[in-house]
């Protein structure tokens, strides 16, 4: 009787990992075509207000690639993942860094790359835990093996948090600069990218002198990779 029960659990078991595989490389091969438009961040979001009862506004509108501004895509890329192109999803250099870092009591530093933010935003929750650090780095692994690299980062550019429920570069280009997610000039880019880090606390408009030095540290490093023909290797 154990032995039979302890069958039938692996064999649920079993059913269940599987079934999660299954739905989890449909999904990813799903979206390398379709327009993303929401994410389990924004659902997040929005449970959130309802348990607060604070009402939340999600403003985000998808832009495909060729709509999306070349100083945006190179802005975000210097500020969060400068080996991006190289890179199957996980930066093994930064991490080792990280870890480098963080062993000798310094500054807590993360090593997050846009494939493992994106795979993050798009179906996991915030927070941290080590049951999500495995769905993340599964998820940027299928990513990875699954789109090409100029996907990634169009899905993040149009899934990223840039305030309290704005979404996406069109939404933030119109909430903090009143202009299309294809105008944004090299500054307004590098301010956008330059409050990632804090998105819901830091104002790309109206710029604190430290928001202000990262957004200069962003256009030198964005001049340093080569400007926007740097965008070919994706």
């Amino acid at each position: 009787m154990g032995r039979a029960w302890g069958r039938r659990l692996w064999g649920w078991l079993w059913r269940v990992v599987l079934g999660f595989v299954v739905l989890s490389v449909l999904l990813v091969l799903l979206f390398r075509q379709v327009p993303v438009f929401g994410s389990m961040v924004m659902v997040e979001r929005k449970v959130q207000s309802w348990i607060s009862r604070e009402p939340i506004e999600l403003r985000h509108q998808w832009r495909p690639w060729e709509a999306l501004s070349d100083h945006a895509k190179l802005a975000v890329i210097a500020a969060e993942d400068q080996r991006f192109p190289e890179h199957r999803g996980f930066d093994l250099v930064e991490m080792r860094r990280a870890w480098e870092s963080n062993r000798a009591g310094g500054r807590l530093r993360g090593a997050s790359t846009l494939s493992q933010q994106t795979a993050k935003n798009l179906f996991l929750w915030t927070g941290r835990s080590w049951a999500r650090k495995g769905l993340e780095a599964w998820f940027t692994l299928l990513i990875e093996t699954l789109w090409p690299k100029q996907r990634i980062l169009e899905v993040y550019l149009n899934i990223a948090e840039w305030d309290s429920g704005v979404f996406g570069l069109e939404a933030a280009a119109q909430h903090y600069f009143g202009v299309s997610a294809g105008q944004l000039t090299a500054v307004q880019a590098s301010r956008l990218a330059a409050i990632l880090p804090n998105p819901r606390g830091w104002d790309a408009a109206r710029p604190s002198p430290h928001v202000e030095r990262r957004s200069a540290w962003i256009r030198q490093q964005m001049n340093n990779l080569g400007g926007p023909a740097y965008l070919e290797r994706l």
